[in-house]
């Protein structure tokens, strides 16, 4: 990742209702889709210069009550993916805690005008007054962006939602729970198809939870699952209907003489994602981000700290629930460069090539027009320079828990409490990228 500047903040003032809870860019790159703690999602798009606005906003969903357990569902909006374009219009999933959606958003900018039942206003007109017959004519109006739900995808999740990956068939997708994965048909919202069940029948045997899950992007009878104890499985639907049996499992192996009260905390996987090319597979844990080739199970080809300086923090971390944060994680659209979030609205970058690493942060301070985003530093003793961070002086309750990349070009979307910063790559004058150089421009 190389320079590049901030094209907007939105919601300057804190409302819980603000806060970002998910990122996701559609599959060229245009389209940016945010959804927040409120139920609404905002979708930008970005014009000819370059810089991405806002192009619509819907309430996605509303607070509901399940009398049967006397539990209020949220609104908050899990996860966002868009479905590949096939017409002008386009598609987009969202979900809250129990129920996913299927969004249609188009433009209008022609309106019907001369109908001969009905008046201007839309009103039915009298019969007997109607004496001649005309054809209607389309008249140039406002561009008007509509947003209109296609589908309700209900009742088929007990536990809470906190994934959804559409299948490269453009036909299914699937919605993860903590112990279940629904199979669902774009077109069918009435029934769905269980393909993965780690419920016991005595739930005091229950060892682990379901935590993420994508559809290969490729293979349409592959998929990747994660889970609390830090592992990750992959099923093949070609084996057998139901994928309680793994394919592959990817699991590292723990030096026994290591381990703590916190060990299988901090290894719950938090994210999963597959490479642009199918090959790799990368997952992030409290501490680390880890690179998996699907030929090698025993252990990852790469792994990456994020902040290993945490390490001495783990009980404090632990007494404030900070500890159980869920950190996103994304390739670049060459699979080259990872991203991740922080504590402190800091993010990191590795480069798999260089081994490079960079450390920045997204916040209103240190933004400024055409300014160069300076690598941070954090020390766990002593600072060596004035601009080093300490370990001690971290605001963990800054933190940046949902990143996207764009499928294409050297773009990113971060969030940061109820702030969007969305970053794009420059070139240097001697045409080479520099990964820790971000320029930044003040909100709008």
């Amino acid at each position: 990742m190389a320079t590049g500047e901030i094209y907007l903040f939105f919601n300057l003032v804190c409302d819980p209702a603000d806060v970002i809870s998910t990122v996701e860019f559609n599959q060229t790159g245009e389209f940016l889709a945010t959804g927040d703690k409120g139920g609404r999602v905002v979708i930008f798009q970005r014009e000819p210069q370059g810089e991405y606005n806002v192009y619509s906003t819907f309430q996605s969903h509303e607070p509901e009550f399940d009398y049967l357990k006397s539990l209020e569902i949220e609104e908050k909006i899990n996860k966002i993916r868009w479905l590949p374009p096939h017409n002008p219009a386009h598609f987009l999933l969202s979900t809250n805690d129990k129920t996913v959606k299927l969004w249609k958003v188009s433009e209008k900018d022609k309106r019907a005008e001369g109908y001969n039942l009905r008046d201007e206003e839309g009103r039915l007109k009298d019969l007997s007054t109607i004496t001649t017959l005309q054809v209607p004519v389309l008249r140039p109006m406002d561009l008007l962006v509509e947003a209109s739900p296609r589908r309700v995808f209900a009742n088929a999740h007990a536990y809470h939602i906190n994934s959804i990956s559409v299948n490269s068939d453009c036909e299914t997708y699937l919605s993860a729970d903590d112990l279940r994965i629904n199979l669902w048909h774009l077109n069918i919202t009435d029934r769905s198809f269980n393909i993965v069940d780690l419920k016991p029948e005595n739930m005091e045997d229950l060892s682990e939870v379901i935590t993420v899950a994508e559809f290969h992007p490729h293979h349409c009878h592959l998929l990747a699952f994660s889970s609390s104890t830090g592992t990750t499985r992959l099923c093949d639907m070609r084996a057998r209907a139901l994928c309680d049996q793994h394919a592959k499992l990817f699991e590292e192996a723990v030096d026994p003489s290591r381990r703590s009260f916190f060990s299988e905390i901090v290894s719950s996987v938090s994210d999963v994602k597959f490479s642009h090319s199918g090959r790799y597979l990368l997952t992030r844990d409290y501490l680390t981000v880890k690179v998996w080739d699907l030929n090698m199970e025993n252990k990852p080809v790469e792994t990456y700290q994020v902040h290993d300086y945490l390490q001495t923090k783990l009980c404090s971390l632990y007494e404030s629930d900070c500890i159980f944060d869920k950190f996103e994680c994304t390739w670049n659209g060459t699979d080259s460069v990872i991203m991740t979030g922080a504590y402190n609205n800091y993010f990191r970058m590795f480069d798999r090539a260089s081994l490079r690493d960079v450390t920045l942060e997204a916040s209103r301070e240190v933004c400024k027009r055409r300014a160069v985003l300076q690598p941070r530093r954090v020390c766990v003793g002593k600072k060596r320079k004035e601009t080093d961070v300490s370990v001690d002086s971290l605001d963990f309750r800054k933190k940046i828990l949902h990143t996207a990349w764009h499928p294409k070009e050297n773009i990113i979307a971060i969030a940061a409490s109820n702030n969007l910063y969305i970053f794009q790559d420059r070139l240097t004058p001697n045409g080479h990228h520099n990964m820790p150089e971000i320029q930044s421009a003040p909100p709008k």
